[in-house]
């Protein structure tokens, strides 16, 4: 039975910002507020977490997860970043994209894509989640909140904690989000490649 935190979207309550912490180093998935949909987020370092998470949005290792970053200086640890893309994700971040780039030896080979060795990072532009990685001291592996064979995200904290409350072991209410979910870029070649419209302006890419 998962747990329910009503978190304040503007003054997180630090009370309970370590709580969540705490149940993230436990091996727990959280549902957690961001500046697009809901996304699920684990400890990125344990592996039965990340495996949880998977079989929850029911996506493959060909899937990308994505790193939930506080900054941009954060991203450049777990990517490898040129000069032409700093520029990009400068003007970018924080905000509602998602970024496919080429994982560096600091992101374990099981999270990057078998193949392609990419990684999804982002810097979400939300208190309750900036909160969360800031109490945690580096990133989360997270996804977007949607369950297998459907659409559309789950963005009403009720609802999911009514559709998941056997799944996940958190749910932080902090507010509605958007039914929007990110605008997903892929930077790995010299022209950037759109790969989802989401709530993200892709024309920040020249796209």
């Amino acid at each position: 039975m998962s747990q329910f935190f009503q978190i304040h979207p503007d003054n997180p309550q630090l009370r309970l910002i370590k709580q969540a912490v705490q149940i993230i180093d436990q091996g727990g998935i959280v549902a957690v507020p961001t500046d697009s949909c809901y996304a699920l987020v684990c400890h990125l370092d344990d592996k039965d977490a990340v495996t949880r998470l998977r079989r929850i949005r029911g996506v493959d290792d060909k899937h990308h997860l994505t790193l939930l970053c506080r900054d941009l200086s954060e991203i450049a640890v777990y990517a490898k970043i040129d000069n032409r893309q700093f520029r990009l994700l400068k003007a970018a971040t924080p905000g509602p994209y998602t970024m496919i780039l080429e994982a560096t030896k600091e992101v374990p080979r099981r999270l990057s894509h078998p193949s392609r060795k990419t990684i999804g990072l982002r810097v979400p532009e939300n208190r309750i989640t900036h909160a969360l990685l800031d109490e945690l001291g580096q990133p989360m592996l997270g996804t977007t909140l949607i369950l297998p064979n459907e659409d559309e995200p789950l963005t009403d904290p009720e609802i999911i904690r009514d559709r998941l409350e056997k799944l996940i072991d958190l749910v932080i209410d902090g507010g509605a989000c958007s039914l929007v979910p990110t605008t997903v870029i892929d930077m790995t070649s010299e022209v950037p490649e759109l790969i989802r419209q989401g709530r993200g302006d892709a024309t920040l890419f020249g796209l």
